[in-house]
């Protein structure tokens, strides 16, 4: 049984599970709640499934894992070899997630650092990633911990949605309150700051909307070394389409990933989202 420092992070990460495979992390599943139904992110729930639900004006929400849950997946982590576990999440400020696991830890068999990343889906996704190759080249739970805040500190994320209505409905749109009423017409770009929801701009078409968040992105991915994630929700043509432009215009691109994400996010941004994750190694 081999000793080692365990990644853990949580099903928003939207990681190609390869890639997860590969890097042995592991990733602990949010829950869709569709009417009278809970049902796991990623097994249960197909986004297709997610996006009719929503098209049909189903009640949907969210809910964060059980400290139970992350207790038993940090004890399998633990008798698997791993002598220390860096478990890392999306924003405290837009789940209890972050909350659950830090219950969890308290109890858990080895030492667990538990990390509010202030990311969400690739952002997340990759400073998983930086804690897991820190930790295959022998890195501490401290070095770990370290390359992930330090890769989350150079991540941003841009996004667009075709209405704020969803973010509406699940009270994650913070400071974009604003926009409500008459500016629901507007097609907002959204960005995360802080952990949280905030809005960067309004356009006024969806076509605009989109050439907007292609020129952002770009600006932001400078340098050497810079992976980007484009994600979408039953958007799959537009991201392919969005992906080619910043491959083409982004000359410091090492790793471009195009991605659906999952029901969680979904749920609160609604059919058409598309989003940029930019984060420079």
């Amino acid at each position: 049984m081999s000793r080692h420092v365990a990644i853990v992070t949580d099903s928003t990460a939207y990681l190609p599970p390869r890639t997860m495979e590969r890097h042995g992390i592991t990733t602990v599943p949010l829950t869709v709640v569709l009417g009278d139904r809970a049902l796991e992110e990623g097994t249960e729930i197909s986004t297709r499934s997610l996006a009719q639900a929503l098209q049909k004006r189903r009640s949907v929400t969210t809910s964060r894992p059980s400290p139970e849950v992350f207790a038993e997946t940090y004890r399998k982590v633990a008798e698997s070899g791993a002598t220390g576990i860096v478990s890392l999440h999306l924003s405290a400020e837009l789940s209890g997630t972050y909350d659950a696991a830090v219950l969890a830890a308290r109890e858990a068999p080895v030492p667990v650092r538990v990390v509010d990343t202030g990311m969400v889906a690739m952002a997340l996704g990759f400073c998983a990633l930086a804690a897991a190759e820190t930790a295959e080249q022998g890195g501490t739970v401290d070095d770990a911990v370290t390359a992930a805040e330090k890769r989350a500190g150079s991540t941003s994320a841009y996004f667009y949605v075709d209405t704020l209505d969803y973010l509406r409905r699940g009270g994650r749109i913070g400071a974009a309150q604003a926009l409500l009423g008459s500016a629901l017409a507007v097609k907002p770009l959204l960005q995360l700051q802080d952990g949280r929801i905030e809005l960067l701009e309004k356009v006024r078409t969806a076509s605009k909307a989109i050439a907007r968040l292609e020129e952002i992105a770009a600006d932001h991915a400078t340098g050497a070394g810079v992976d980007i994630a484009v994600h979408h929700l039953a958007a799959q043509e537009r991201a392919c389409a969005l992906a080619d432009r910043l491959r083409a215009r982004v000359t410091g691109l090492a790793e471009l990933h195009v991605s659906e994400v999952g029901a969680v996010i979904g749920a609160h941004t609604g059919p058409g989202l598309l989003g940029v994750v930019v984060s420079p190694r």
